[in-house]
C-alpha cells in the first residue's frame, strides 16, 4: 500500500506514459480499418457527436482547426466522412459521418474494446470501475480548473 504521497510525483509521467502507449496500440489496430490515430480520433468524437463544426472537432481533440480541416479533407477523400452544409446556417459546414464509417463503427468499437481489455489486463472489474471513476474525477477537477483560469484571464483582460 502507497503512504499518502509516496508516488505521487510519477502520476503526470504516468499519465502521460499511458495515453501515449494507448494512442499507439489504436494506430496498430486502426491500421486494420486503414485508419491513422488521429482519424480514429476524429471518427469517434464524430460518433459521439453525431455532425459537428471543424471548430467544434478541433475543441473536442485539442488541435489547431487547419489541422482538423486537413484531416477531415483526407478523411472525405477516403470516403469516411462528407461535409454538408448546416441547416441552421448556409454559411456553415458540418461534418457528418458516411455510411462506411457507420458500417465500420462496430468494427471499431470492438478493436477499442480489445486495446481496453489489454490496457486493464490484471485489473478486477471493481479497480476497473474505480480507475475510470478516478480518471473523470481527474478530468473534470483540470476542466474545472481551465475554465476558471480562461475566466480570470478574461476578467483580467477586461480590467487592463
Amino acid at each position: 500500500m502507497l503512504m499518502k504521497n509516496e508516488g505521487i510525483e510519477r502520476f503526470g509521467l504516468l499519465l502521460h506514459d499511458s495515453a501515449r502507449l494507448l494512442r499507439a496500440r489504436f494506430e496498430a489496430h486502426g491500421r486494420s480499418l486503414g485508419l491513422s490515430s488521429a482519424q480514429w480520433r476524429l471518427l469517434t468524437r464524430l460518433s459521439k457527436e453525431g455532425r459537428a463544426t471543424q471548430a467544434r472537432l478541433a475543441e473536442l481533440m485539442e488541435i489547431e482547426p487547419i489541422s482538423v480541416s486537413r484531416l477531415v479533407t483526407r478523411m472525405e477523400e477516403a470516403g469516411w466522412v462528407a461535409r454538408q452544409p448546416d441547416p441552421n446556417d448556409r454559411r456553415i459546414r458540418v461534418v457528418v459521418p458516411t455510411a462506411r464509417t457507420l458500417e465500420a463503427l462496430a468494427d471499431i468499437r470492438s478493436v477499442a474494446a480489445s486495446v481496453y481489455d489489454e490496457a486493464m489486463a490484471g485489473l478486477s472489474q471493481p479497480e476497473r470501475q474505480a480507475l475510470i471513476a478516478s480518471l473523470t474525477v481527474v478530468l473534470n477537477n483540470l476542466s474545472d480548473a481551465k475554465i476558471a483560469e480562461c475566466g480570470a484571464l478574461r476578467a483580467k483582460e477586461e480590467i487592463q
